[in-house]
């Protein structure tokens, strides 16, 4: 039983009524019996089209920005390659003063080379050459065509000599 004032109490019938779902009423204001309000449950069908709509909008602008991201970090792989191989091979240069050839490759930072010129303090520079990013072999020239040295990949394409090589002139 709840108490509304000091005056009234109301009955349980009268707090049943309070608490139940609101009823249609006729011009009078009277309820009529059986019949409840609409609730509104869910949404409309244009109302989820809205939605989807704006989701689509923003899927077309995002998705290719966030696409186009992976090429980008291969870029990026490639160049951090790159700079450790350079750096190998300057490490090499210090210790046998001379880089070495073309002919012995970046081979003799990870293996003692057999063709001359013998590197008379050589060490292990590295564990291991790396493959580029899209699988390919780095590429190294001694001299290079761009510097002393030039350690390249071919890029995307794979193809060596065109516009999208990355090497260590890039750096």
């Amino acid at each position: 039983m709840l108490i509304l004032s000091q005056y009234r109490t109301v009955t349980s019938y009268e707090e049943k009524e309070l608490h139940s779902s609101p009823k249609i009423k006729n011009s009078a204001g009277i309820p009529l019996p059986g019949r409840h309000e609409h609730v509104q449950r869910g949404f409309t069908l244009i109302e989820l089209m809205v939605v989807v709509v704006i989701l689509s909008i923003l899927a077309a602008v995002v998705i290719p920005r966030v696409m186009d991201r992976p090429e980008q970090a291969r870029i990026s792989a490639a160049r951090t390659n790159i700079r450790a191989i350079t750096s190998a091979l300057d490490l090499y240069k210090l210790d046998n003063y001379h880089y070495p050839t073309t002919d012995q490759g970046l081979e003799a930072l990870a293996e003692r080379p057999e063709r001359d010129p013998q590197p008379p303090n050589w060490n292990r520079y590295m564990n291991k050459i790396p493959v580029d990013p899209w699988g390919n072999r780095f590429y190294y020239l001694q001299p290079g065509k761009r510097g002393d040295i030039d350690v390249f990949s071919s890029g995307p394409n794979g193809r060596q000599g065109d516009k999208d090589d990355i090497g260590s002139w890039d750096l």
